[in-house]
């Protein structure tokens, strides 16, 4: 087994970075304003090149979610929990659930970005019920 880590290219180093900073942003479009995710070089929805980076609100609702029992990566024992959420920007991300967990579904529950780091000290996004 190995450890989860991040693929960084050329279009999402930004994101990184604004993450290792803890204040995450994505490209927004210029044209037609939508947040993009993952970075790249033209806007799905317009193919527009112009964009900006953009920080995010912090906030998601959580769109699905699931435990794992078993382990895929070294720097997650399970159990585990990955939950697909949806930036308050538009965007479904994949993280997992921070903190307290819910009672009863998860799903359409407001979260918030958080970080945290894994098992190697990287700096990554989380998410935790809303206050």
């Amino acid at each position: 087994m190995a450890n989860s880590q991040a693929v960084v290219s050329l279009y999402d180093e930004p994101m990184w970075e604004s993450i290792r900073a803890e204040r995450w942003q994505l490209q927004q479009c210029d044209d037609c304003s939508t947040f993009r995710y993952p970075p790249g070089p033209i806007c799905p929805h317009c193919l527009s090149m112009a964009t900006t980076w953009r920080p995010l609100s912090g906030r998601a609702k959580i769109i699905s979610w699931v435990v794992f029992h078993r382990q895929y990566f070294d720097n997650y024992k399970p159990p585990y929990n990955v939950v697909s959420v949806q930036l308050a920007e538009g965007p479904l991300v994949i993280s997992n659930l921070v903190g307290e967990e819910p009672e009863g579904s998860w799903i359409g529950r407001d979260v918030e970005i958080c970080y945290g780091s894994d098992n190697a000290d990287n700096i990554i996004p989380q998410v935790r019920l809303a206050k």
